[in-house]
């Protein structure tokens, strides 16, 4: 199978090569390819001519994204747009991976695929925006909300803990901010086999269970050889940040788990799996 994965050099595009290294693979990433060059990239996604576009490639800093709301919606609406476009026209299906911020977090138990999307934030809103570019414009597309995502080699919440921890001796995490990790390899490992069954549709890949920001760093201590770094448990509005995160928003697995038989490891297995591959 001939495939391209847009931001390639990121946490999900390097884990996503390791687990299709069987495949022929093409990689699109800054500063090479920009997908908000609407010209560049429908060009570099013809030349590839491939079955199948992994669209990873995005601006994830969600902070970030409400400083600089026309960058997050350039990135993440409009460059998702000049990609679903470009698979229209060489007649490639089409992996969009969105997040669990497109939910609100109120609604008090997992969101399922069917689930309305309402996101509070501009981070949720400008992916929320790719997801309406790639339903509107293809026929054969999936799309893959995920949370949380980590692996080795990422800034990712994970090595920002044990940074933290080194650095200052104690921590404040927030409790009220839950959902569910999700290790890189274990997503591509998912992804993989979804592209594989044509079977198009909104998928959520998280691994299994559920946790809170607190629970997730005690757990993250511990495994890390730190769990003597004491870690104080805070609420939300004692977190100075620039975007406010959905609070409750654990996304389940049911459609892929149900049709397909895809589902993910519990997360504290994950973890586990994550300081065992060093």
């Amino acid at each position: 199978m001939r495939i391209t994965i847009t931001g390639h050099k990121g946490q999900l595009g390097r884990a996503l090569q390791e687990v299709l290294r069987g495949e022929t693979l093409f990689g699109l990433d800054l500063p090479e390819h920009d997908i908000t060059d609407r010209e560049a990239i429908a060009q570099a996604i013809a030349d590839s001519d491939s079955q199948v576009l992994i669209h990873a490639a995005a601006m994830t800093n969600v902070d970030g994204c409400e400083r600089d709301s026309d960058a997050a919606y350039r990135i993440n609406g409009l460059g998702t747009q000049n990609v679903a476009l470009a698979c229209q026209r060489c007649g490639a299906a089409m992996v969009y991976v969105s997040t669990n911020e497109v939910f609100d977090g109120t609604q008090g138990e997992p969101y399922l695929e069917f689930d309305q999307p309402r996101p509070i934030n501009t981070y949720g809103r400008s992916k929320l925006a790719g997801e309406f570019f790639t339903r509107t414009l293809l026929d054969h597309f999936y799309i893959v909300r995920t949370a949380w995502l980590y692996a080795r080699g990422g800034n990712n919440f994970v090595t920002r803990i044990i940074r933290a921890a080194d650095e200052r001796g104690e921590l404040r995490v927030v409790t009220d901010e839950v959902s569910s990790p999700t290790y890189a390899p274990d997503l591509a490992e998912a992804i993989a086999k979804l592209i594989r069954t044509d079977h198009y549709g909104i998928y959520h890949f998280t691994n299994e269970g559920i946790c809170s920001r607190y629970d997730f760093a005690v757990e993250i201590l511990e495994l890390a050889g730190r769990g003597h770094v004491p870690v104080h448990p805070i609420t939300s509005d004692q977190y100075a940040r620039a975007s406010a995160p959905p609070l409750h928003t654990p996304i389940r697995n049911f459609c892929a788990a149900t049709a397909l038989g895809i589902t993910l490891r519990p997360w504290e297995e994950a973890l586990q799996a994550y300081f065992e591959c060093q």
